[in-house]
């Protein structure tokens, strides 16, 4: 009878360190907030039949930049600091460039109003990818 042993997680964890970085998951984490607060904010002035309200429209612009920024901030880090986590270098990547899309395509929404059909969905998109983030960014 042959037994196959498991290393311990000590064993597993001196082989292969864990690279994590507690500021990528701050900055990953205050950029899924603004991600999170975009779609309150939204709610605050997109309302059938009405029009836009402005003020909330330009503090849902300015969270726009700010999870930009975060975001971009993350991707700089993770390049730096993460390079041998592929997954938070791509993930981090990925979600900059959606976010800078969702942006993008926001400020077309006020002369193209059909373009909310691929605006919304997408904002759905980056909140999965902005909750994917951080847990992954967690993990070895």
């Amino acid at each position: 009878m042959t037994q196959t042993s498991t290393p311990s997680p000590a064993a597993s964890d001196a082989r292969t360190p864990r690279v994590r970085s507690r500021l990528f998951s701050v900055l990953v984490g205050l950029s899924t907030l603004v991600v999170l607060l975009q779609g309150l904010w939204a709610g605050l002035f997109v309302q059938e039949g009405q029009d836009y309200k402005d003020g909330w429209v330009e503090v849902h612009a300015r969270g726009a930049d700010v999870a930009i920024a975060l975001a971009l901030v993350a991707v700089v880090l993770a390049l730096v600091k993460l390079r041998s986590r592929r997954d938070l270098v791509i993930g981090s990547i990925v979600f900059l460039v959606l976010l800078v899309l969702e942006a993008y395509l926001g400020g077309l929404i006020g002369d193209r109003a059909g373009l909310t059909a691929v605006h919304f969905p997408l904002a759905m998109l980056l909140m999965g990818l902005a909750v994917w983030l951080p847990l992954r960014a967690s993990r070895r």
